[in-house]
């Protein structure tokens, strides 16, 4: 079985490119009908490649494979970075909450399937059911931005009232404020600018402060127990080190491709962990989805049209810091 889609490619000039795919149907994958895609910076750092871009995205499953068991035609589901897992990986002790050690991922694998697309073919095991009355357009960025904030909020410790610290108000960190604020967490902001104080009330903090990494905290700061870094890859973890509680977790969940200067002595004397994670697995990205539509979450989004045109000029915002906070590229669907 083929489908015939088109995708929006990076290229060598950065310029993005329109390519007609013509794929074959394994049995296990679906074809979805792409209606939204959000908008990751992370596809800024693959816009050079000759690859399809984008890993945020909902559609509608129009075709199916002759195995799919999981989701069948016409269910409107979400796709994001991984795009397939190993055979026997719901048989697998760790399928089902950590990384197969086979997925294919964004930027690794499978150059010709993103999100900026008409369509896409994809592992029925990596695609999610959006839940019924939860919008496509915020569901979208749920699938990376939501997923990584989510992976650290749900699977190491995180617990109602625990003072959880965000540090960076932005596609990642305004999600992140909104997802703790629910669970019931103390929420701490911390902001470069005063101007995001009531933004960031409003979506849930319980404290805000000016802080920059680089200079020394405020001592009206009690000591957190977790600490997201949403903002600037590029951080000063001994500044961030008098925030911490005793035996707390700092999270990098943004990209630095230079190397961070650990203080490890500090680190040592007070037991405080630096803890990597990146996106979510399949369980979590499940779990986001019912959460987020329970407590009715939703991103602060701004949306474009699903065209070369609309994604340059999404990303032209993205660069100048116009997204508040979350770009969501958008299509109509076709009649089924």
């Amino acid at each position: 079985m083929e489908v015939t889609y088109n995708v929006i490619k990076g290229s060598a000039s950065k310029q993005l490119v329109e390519h007609s795919v013509v794929s074959r149907l394994e049995p296990h994958q679906v074809y979805i009908e792409t209606t939204h895609s959000g908008l990751c910076f992370t596809d800024e750092h693959y816009l050079g490649a000759d690859q399809a871009l984008g890993h945020e995205g909902v559609g509608i499953i129009r075709q199916v494979g002759q195995g799919v068991k999981s989701v069948k035609v016409g269910d409107r589901v979400g796709f994001g970075y991984t795009h397939e897992v190993c055979a026997n990986c719901d048989n697998c002790a760790q399928g089902w909450d950590q990384f197969c050690r086979d997925q294919k991922q964004y930027g690794f694998h499978d150059f010709d399937n993103g999100t900026f697309s008409s369509g896409a073919v994809w592992d029925e095991k990596c695609v999610y059911r959006i839940p019924e009355g939860y919008e496509s357009a915020h569901a979208a960025p749920l699938m990376c931005a939501g997923a990584t904030v989510w992976t650290v909020l749900s699977k190491y410790g995180v617990a109602a009232r625990d003072r959880v610290a965000i540090m960076g108000i932005g596609g990642l960190g305004h999600l992140a404020i909104k997802l703790a604020a629910a669970m019931g967490c103390h929420v701490v902001v911390l902001s470069s600018s005063e101007t995001k104080r009531q933004e960031a009330m409003d979506y849930g903090a319980s404290e805000f402060h000016v802080f920059r990494s680089g200079e020394s905290p405020v001592d009206t700061i009690a000591p957190v127990k977790h600490l997201l870094l949403c903002g600037s890859g590029g951080v000063d973890y001994k500044s961030l080190l008098p925030l911490m509680d005793t035996h707390g977790a700092i999270y990098p969940l943004t990209v630095a491709f230079e190397p961070a200067p650990i203080p490890l002595l500090d680190l040592l004397w007070k037991g405080v962990k630096i803890q990597g994670s990146l996106v979510a697995s399949r369980d979590s990205m499940r779990s986001l989805l019912e959460f987020a539509a329970r407590k009715n979450i939703t991103p602060t989004i701004v949306t474009y049209p699903l065209t070369v045109k609309g994604i340059e000029s999404a990303m032209e915002d993205l660069r100048g810091g116009k997204v508040r906070y979350r770009a969501v590229l958008c299509r109509e669907a076709s009649q089924p």
